[in-house]
């Protein structure tokens, strides 16, 4: 009788585990959004789209045959995604436009050009985010994380609502995540100037995401406009790229110990997919979804004068109506 040598029966151990945990990573995933729902006809715009969850989104939105727009900062990497997408899913309208949302310029830029060139915009994805990149402002002068993840977000959302709200029915998809639980809104130092933590600071702006996404519903009653926040869980991006435990030795630990219980991006994505074209979802009024799924947010996220205070100072240091008012004059 053969016996395997111990080399032999090793190597296929680890070849069965590794079988085990990608099985089991697969299944941890979730199942993918129903492949039966199309959305012809339909206008996307999805911003940081050239990578992660984003990139896997625009992807998914163009197989199922909708019109999408990448609003992303990089605009060589963008082109080389959208050919891809193009090649991969056979839908030639597929684009690329400059949108850097941590420039109020930028994202108005941005904003005129897309109501020159299309009628309407039936989803809009707030995706593009930065988590605890070293201390820094935007353009504008807002800390990073708070200028990029929420002000800027704030801003391109306002300024397509009159589009928004004719192409009724449409949803805005604002992603958060699970951090926003232990956010708090510094409301003495917004900008976090005075004592600067990346954590906290990525923090106050997923929550600030979610308390744009409270307000924003209750704005936007009756309108034919619907609000999802969506988290896609602990997801295998690039966006932890800026963290320092991802800039030492010690990555080489703590990644494999979460590898199995990440999400791809494809994966990740089926979230944002989920709140932009589930029939069910057409009145969504705020409403905070993880894995599909309705789920509640933090108490903070119900924190109704909160949210309408961070509403008005967004509006404050975005320059809300002075971008209003030169678009209207751009577009009489």
């Amino acid at each position: 009788m053969w016996v395997p040598s111990t080399p032999v029966a090793l190597i296929s151990a680890v070849a069965a585990t590794a079988g085990a945990v990608c099985i089991f990573k697969d299944m941890y995933g979730g199942p993918p959004f129903d492949k039966e729902v199309q959305a012809d006809n339909k206008t996307v715009i999805v911003t940081g789209a050239t990578s992660g969850i984003g990139r896997e989104a625009a992807w998914d939105f163009a197989r199922r045959g909708a019109k999408v727009f990448m609003a992303c900062r990089n605009m060589e990497k963008c082109e080389t995604e959208r050919r891809d997408i193009v090649l991969e899913t056979r839908n030639k309208y597929v684009y690329c436009r400059p949108c850097d949302l941590a420039s109020t310029q930028s994202i108005a830029e941005f904003v005129h050009r897309f109501k020159q060139e299309e009628p309407h915009v039936h989803v809009l994805v707030n995706n593009a985010a930065v988590m605890e990149p070293p201390q820094g402002v935007t353009k504008d002068g807002f800390e990073t994380q708070l200028g990029v993840n929420h002000l800027g977000h704030f801003l391109l959302t306002n300024l397509l609502l009159d589009t928004l709200k004719s192409s009724a029915p449409s949803r805005v998809v604002v992603v958060s995540c699970a951090a926003h639980r232990r956010g708090r809104v510094h409301q003495q130092d917004l900008n976090l100037s005075q004592k600067y933590d990346a954590a906290t600071a990525y923090s106050q702006s997923k929550l600030a995401n979610v308390l744009f996404a409270t307000e924003l519903s209750r704005r936007l009653l009756g309108s034919g406009v619907s609000v999802a926040v969506v988290d896609p869980g602990l997801t295998d991006t690039n966006i932890t790229r800026h963290m320092s435990m991802m800039k030492s030795f010690t990555r080489f630990f703590i990644y494999p110990l979460f590898w199995p219980v990440m999400k791809n991006a494809k994966t990740g994505a089926q979230v944002i997919v989920h709140a932009a074209l589930d029939p069910k979802l057409d009145n969504c009024a705020g409403d905070y979804f993880v894995d599909m799924k309705k789920v509640e947010p933090s108490k903070e996220a119900y924190n109704f004068e909160l949210a309408q205070w961070l509403w008005h100072v967004s509006e404050k240091w975005t320059r809300l109506a002075e971008h209003k008012a030169v678009h209207n004059v751009k577009t009489a």
